[in-house]
């Protein structure tokens, strides 16, 4: 790991020119990330100062992402990004460029990816064409086939204006977030970039058919999908992935908070009461769409007999670090409800097994386990649509209210 930072420190030194102590010019850049097959993943920023110290948004679509942790060092800038343990180092071009690495902490190793940014440029794809007759707006059914031939099935929601293109994909453990992009033509370009994933979508436009649907993930990561537009495109029930096995009806866990106390779900402030466990990760995208709300169900509700918990199947064992990355986590979302870390990787192939074996498997995260009052299971609900999917959004807080109102009743 060593090696790999000096590498990087030298990769970076490279790239300064003579000038010193150059700072980032507030306004929009474009962010591009190129993969080792020369695909890039383009972003959006916006640098501004804020209380005598600089800071930057990620834009993607409606999102704007704070990151106020920019240090410099010689001629060189780190943008540390809030969540998912990774880093932008870049050095100076000259004023307008930055050129280095996006870094990504994972369990045993670093995530390296090229990273160039380029100074008042607020597009996001340069578009050959101004005008397009194509038109993606609405529901798609969408068929994504995976490296086992296996198909995967999501439904894309996309609003158009002229060319410009938001929306996402949604599937069986929550959504795609926040997508942004253009269309040049008869070709559909989307991407995003949060700090932990880096996703670019491409497609042809036949009509009421995407074909040559390709999916790029990180540095090398690939899929192919096609699509065909239908308003009456829909996921499985959310409440039917995850199961008890049969015969169980309550949960039986005990783990470390982030500050190291044990945690039970017999401990007696969960008696009586209707409780929601959520099971997360600090590395994972829709979590960060359902603590926000979970944080507001609560501070609303737990005068009235709800409490909620945190399960936390973090990247690494390692009880330390997973604490480092939980507290930046709840610290960002001002989580007043426990984190318990499970000490379990979210990679383990055991561990429903290992943590919580009354249930069959661990399809996704999140998934929110509500229990009723005599610590039974009553519904248990994979995945969360956040923000970005718009209506499906406010469905989704609906029907967590309604379930949570009903349970308080029973």
């Amino acid at each position: 790991m060593k090696k790999l930072l000096l590498a990087i420190g030298f990769l970076i030194t490279g790239l300064i020119s003579s000038a010193q102590n150059k700072k980032l010019q507030n306004g929009l850049w474009r962010g591009v990330l190129e993969r080792t097959d020369g695909k890039q993943v383009v972003f959006n920023f916006e640098t501004k100062d804020s209380a005598g110290k600089k800071i930057l948004y990620v834009r993607n679509a409606a999102e704007r992402l704070l990151v106020d942790d920019i240090s410099y060092k010689g001629d060189s800038v780190i943008i540390t990004l809030p969540f998912f343990d990774s880093q932008l180092h870049a050095a100076f071009v000259n004023n307008n460029e930055l050129k280095g690495v996006w870094l990504k902490k994972l369990a045993d190793r670093y995530q390296v990816i090229s990273f160039s940014a380029f100074y008042n440029q607020p597009f996001r794809f340069s578009n050959s064409s101004n005008s397009t007759t194509a038109n993606v707006s609405g529901r798609w059914n969408v068929r994504f086939l995976n490296a086992s031939a296996m198909e995967e099935i999501s439904v894309g929601e996309f609003v158009q204006n002229g060319n410009h293109v938001t929306g996402t994909f949604l599937n069986q453990t929550g959504d795609d977030r926040f997508l942004e992009g253009t269309i040049d033509g008869d070709s559909l370009r989307l991407s995003t970039f949060d700090g932990g994933h880096a996703f670019l979508f491409t497609a042809k436009i036949d009509g009421d058919s995407l074909t040559g649907g390709q999916y790029f993930s990180g540095p090398t990561y690939k899929l192919n999908w096609i699509a065909k537009k239908d308003p009456n495109a829909k996921l499985p029930d959310e409440f039917s992935v995850t199961k008890m096995k049969q015969g169980e009806s309550k949960l039986n866990f005990s783990f470390r908070d982030i500050t190291g106390k044990k945690v039970s779900i017999n401990d007696e402030r969960f008696k009586n009461k209707v409780v929601i466990i959520q099971m997360m990760g600090s590395w994972c995208p829709n979590c960060m769409d359902e603590t926000p709300f979970l944080s507001s169900v609560y501070n609303k509700y737990r005068d009235k007999g709800v409490e909620v918990i945190g399960l936390a199947y973090e990247r690494t064992t390692d009880f330390e670090r997973s604490q480092k990355s939980l507290g930046t986590f709840q610290k960002r979302f001002d989580v007043k409800y426990p984190l318990l870390i499970t000490g379990v990787s979210v990679n383990d192939s055991l561990r429903a097994e290992k943590t919580l074996p009354q249930l069959e498997k661990i399809e996704g995260f999140p998934t929110t386990i509500f229990l009723n009052k005599k610590g039974e299971v009553e519904k248990i609900h994979t995945g969360f649509n956040g923000p970005g999917t718009g209506e499906h959004y406010e469905e989704q807080k609906k029907e967590f209210y309604d379930l949570i109102n009903e349970l308080l009743v029973k």
